[in-house]
């Protein structure tokens, strides 16, 4: 099982009951759209989503099997450089999962928000576009401008959650080899990914079916950063655990992952890892897609 980040604000608590054990006294708390274990000694917090949502337009999930990968820069096989918070480079394994094939739109958004869960994006238009999430012409395109606990409410509006950082990556990887590009080590291109400027703002989900990762899962590099449910740390991999690494329990900025449209082609590349402070900050190169556990 998962153990994932607390999300910054729970909706509701309603105490379910209270279980003896030998040694610990566990507590199940029923959340809106998640359920919280928490155990008094030692301390460990779980949440797993309720109840699965379906929703209009680019919905579709992508199986991910239970398997092992190096995350993290492999720059002696790329010939790549690498930053301090990318090593090591270390082995992963991860139990099976599913993650969102596309970003999440304007569309999917506009229905959580129509529903009484969501909050409208801080900005309905994009860099380049006055008329951006509430116009029809772009709900096939991802939703920009939500900060860290709006992409966290949606994901559990859906019956879903936020990816940890390991899940991302080795969804955009795979298990094969260290790519640092979904398509692997042949350098990007505007045929393969929208960033550095190609297009200028956003593109349709999925617009780049050569830039597809080895699962057939879209947009992981350029198009829009996106969320991630870790704390960021830069020393993460000098003592992340080897099985489900769940991230950091504490910090103050969280993940970004993947670049966007406005970044260099370096940002894109599938083992760079950016902070992003969650409470303050949206951006309108900054969306993100939902996982979910078995």
């Amino acid at each position: 099982m998962h153990r994932l980040p607390q999300p910054p604000t729970p909706i509701g608590e309603i105490a379910l009951t209270r279980l003896l054990a030998r040694i610990t006294v566990l507590t199940i708390i029923l959340l809106a759209g998640e359920v919280e274990v928490s155990a008094q000694t030692p301390s460990a917090r779980v949440f797993l989503p309720l109840i699965h949502r379906t929703y209009p337009g680019y919905g579709e999930m992508v199986g991910i099997p239970s398997g092992s990968f190096l995350m993290g820069c492999d720059g002696n096989t790329t010939g790549l450089s690498c930053s301090r918070d990318q090593l090591p480079l270390h082995p992963v394994n991860l139990d099976s999962y599913e993650i969102d094939k596309y970003e999440v739109t304007n569309q999917q958004y506009q229905v959580c928000i129509e529903d009484g869960h969501c909050t409208p994006p801080e900005y309905s238009y994009s860099r380049t576009r006055p008329d951006y999430f509430s116009n029809p012409s772009f709900n096939d395109y991802p939703v920009i401008y939500v900060r860290y606990d709006q992409a966290w409410v949606f994901c559990q509006w859906a019956g879903k959650r936020l990816p940890t950082e390991a899940e991302w990556e080795y969804a955009a990887r795979g298990g094969a080899d260290t790519r640092p590009y979904p398509w692997g080590l042949t350098d990007p291109s505007c045929s393969r990914l929208n960033a550095d400027d190609c297009i200028g703002d956003t593109t349709k989900v999925g617009s780049y079916p050569l830039g597809a990762s080895p699962y057939g899962v879209m947009d992981m590099s350029g198009n829009v950063w996106e969320w991630i449910a870790d704390w960021y740390d830069a020393a993460y991999y000098s003592y992340s655990p080897a099985a489900n690494p769940p991230g950091p329990y504490v910090g103050t900025h969280r993940v970004i992952r993947g670049g966007s449209y406005f970044h260099d082609m370096p940002y894109t590349r599938l083992d760079f890892r950016f902070a992003f402070e969650p409470g303050r900050w949206a951006s309108f190169g900054l969306g993100f897609r939902c996982a979910r556990s078995p």
